[in-house]
């Protein structure tokens, strides 16, 4: 369950916790500051939940105008997508408009691994450098093939998982 608050930027009001856009529509709407007056704008501040769903919430820059996308895209989204969202948003800096833009239409190469020098293994491991003689492979410099990949990969962790990643 993701739990949001909307903190108000009137210091004369008080805020209140929400867990969907229409429990935050239903609060907001009846929001009043100790004048009487109705509240209008709050800073949106993500209270409790998944720690992916943190990450994506930060991310994203969710506030007032974007946080019922965000409860749409916590429910639906998997994770894989949550993790391509992260990535490209937060780490590449890529355009993203929740309830418009898909997470699979973002163009990341993306693994799940502990270092760049386990990616290159990996790559040579399935042949992306050519045929490669089995006893060859023990004189490879895998930490420099990793320097090399580091000009185009990047790496991060996402709710305690590695990842190596390459926007296009």
């Amino acid at each position: 369950m993701t739990i949001l608050y909307a903190q108000p930027y009137d210091l004369a009001a008080s805020g209140f916790y929400y867990e969907s856009a229409d429990d935050y529509a239903a609060k907001a709407e009846t929001l009043r500051n100790e004048y009487g007056q109705p509240v209008e704008e709050f800073e949106i501040q993500f209270i409790d939940g998944e720690t992916i769903d943190a990450q994506l919430f930060e991310a994203l820059g969710i506030n007032q105008c974007n946080h019922g996308e965000f409860f749409e895209a916590v429910s639906l989204w998997s994770d894989d997508e949550k993790v391509r969202v992260i990535i490209a948003v937060g780490e590449v800096g890529i355009s993203f408009r929740l309830g418009h833009d898909e997470p699979d239409a973002l163009d990341i190469d993306l693994y799940e691994i502990d270092s760049l020098s386990d990616l290159a293994a990996q790559f040579v491991e399935d042949g992306l450098f050519g045929d490669i003689p089995k006893a060859i492979e023990n004189y490879l410099d895998y930490d420099a093939i990793a320097r090399d990949l580091a000009m185009d990969y990047g790496t991060t962790t996402i709710d305690s998982a590695r990842y190596a990643y390459r926007a296009a």
